[in-house]
C-alpha cells in the first residue's frame, strides 16, 4: 500500500455552497442562468489574466465580471449590489455533508489543507463562518505566494515546495475539472466531486477518484488507505 497522501481542498463550490449567492443574481438579472454564467466567466478571466502575466485579486475580478455581465444587458451594478455579493461570497455555508466528511478524513489520519484563488482573509472568513476552519492544518492562497491563479502549475508547485513533499504524495479534492487538470498535470493525485453543473471531461489528466459528494470521495480514500492497526 502506497503512503497515505496529504489532502488539499479547493474551497469555493467544492466545500462551500455556491448556490447561496444566487439570490443576488436573481434580484439583479432576473435570470436563473446568470449566477453560473458569472462564475464561469470569473474563472475564465482569472485564467486569461494569469496567462497574460497579469495578477488581479480574485474578488476584484469577480466584481469586474459582475459589472461586465450587467453591461451586456444594459444594467448598472450599484455599490450596494457589489457589497452584497462580496458579503454573500465570503459567508457561503458548507455543503451539508462537508463538516462530517472532513472530520472523518481527519480522524482517519489524513492531513487536511486548502488551496484557493481567494485571499486568505476571504477564505478564512468563509471557513470560520462554516465552522470548519480548525479542521485544516494550513491554508494556502495564490494571493500570498505565486500570484498566479489555478490551474497555473506554479500554484500547485508552491504548495508541494512549502510542505516539502513529492507531488504524488498530495491529493487535490475539487469540484472543477479545470482544477483537477492543473493538479494532475503537476503530478498530484486528484479527486473530482460532481457538484451541480460539473462533470468529467474525457481529455487531459483524469481524476483518480470521482464521487457525487465529499462523503463518496472520503469513502474511496479511506478504503484505499486503511488506518494503521
Amino acid at each position: 500500500m502506497s503512503e497515505r497522501p496529504i489532502i488539499v481542498f479547493d474551497v469555493n463550490e467544492t466545500l462551500l455552497d455556491l448556490d447561496s449567492i444566487r439570490p443576488v443574481f436573481d434580484r439583479i438579472f432576473g435570470d436563473p442562468a446568470a449566477m453560473r454564467l458569472w462564475f464561469a466567466d470569473l474563472i475564465t478571466y482569472s485564467e486569461a489574466l494569469t496567462l497574460a502575466g497579469v495578477y488581479v485579486p480574485f474578488t476584484d475580478i469577480g466584481g469586474a465580471v459582475l459589472r461586465m455581465l450587467a453591461a451586456t444587458r444594459d444594467l448598472t451594478i450599484s455599490d450596494a449590489d457589489a457589497a452584497e455579493l462580496t458579503d454573500r461570497f465570503a459567508t457561503m455555508p458548507p455543503h451539508p455533508e462537508v463538516p462530517s466528511a472532513l472530520r472523518r478524513l481527519r480522524d482517519h489520519g489524513f492531513r487536511l489543507f486548502t488551496l484557493t484563488d481567494n485571499t486568505l482573509a476571504i477564505s478564512g472568513r468563509q471557513l470560520e463562518r462554516g465552522g470548519v476552519i480548525d479542521l485544516f492544518e494550513r491554508r494556502f492562497s495564490v494571493d500570498e505566494t505565486v500570484k498566479r491563479h489555478k490551474p497555473a502549475q506554479e500554484a500547485y508547485q508552491s504548495v508541494a515546495a512549502a510542505l516539502g513533499l513529492e507531488p504524488g504524495n498530495i491529493c487535490l479534492i475539487a469540484s472543477h475539472v479545470w482544477d483537477t487538470i492543473g493538479a494532475g498535470a503537476a503530478g498530484w493525485q486528484t479527486a473530482l466531486i460532481l457538484r451541480e453543473g460539473n462533470a468529467p471531461l474525457d481529455v487531459g489528466p483524469q481524476p483518480d477518484y470521482i464521487g457525487k459528494d465529499l462523503d463518496a470521495i472520503a469513502d474511496q480514500l479511506i478504503e484505499r488507505y486503511p488506518a494503521a492497526s
